[in-house]
């Protein structure tokens, strides 16, 4: 089994910056995929951004790429996510999540082991 709990988030305006943390407790942090994902009210959760293990690889949903930035540090057992440039349509509840086997198809996609409780970003305009 493995345990994320997720930490960091908050309101902020829009433009400004944020860091949430995922931290995995419960097996060996060897998980070779860790990944964001985010749902706003009233709709699906989406797919924000992955990191492998042990290369370090990492995907980014179009709509993040260049303001978010996701890092693993298994030394802490933990997983960040870097949001810079927040805009209001990132408002949504960010969701830790974790893969203990590549399955088939590319590295990112789902479906993923491990769900953490999420966490609320909220961003005013």
């Amino acid at each position: 089994q493995v345990q994320l709990v997720e930490s960091g988030g908050g309101l902020v305006q829009a433009g400004e910056s944020l860091s949430v943390s995922c931290a995995a407790s419960g097996r060996p942090f060897s998980t070779p995929v860790m990944a964001w994902f985010r749902q706003a009210p009233g709709k699906e959760r989406e797919f924000v951004a992955a990191i492998s293990w042990p290369g370090g690889g990492t995907y980014y949903a179009d709509s993040v790429k260049g303001r978010f930035t996701i890092s693993r540090d298994n030394a802490k057992n933990t997983v960040y996510l870097q949001m810079n440039s927040l805009k209001p349509e990132d408002t949504a509840v960010y969701y830790c999540a974790a893969k203990i086997a590549l399955y088939s198809g590319r590295w990112y996609d789902p479906p993923y082991d491990y769900w953490g409780q999420g966490t609320q970003v909220t961003v005013s305009s």
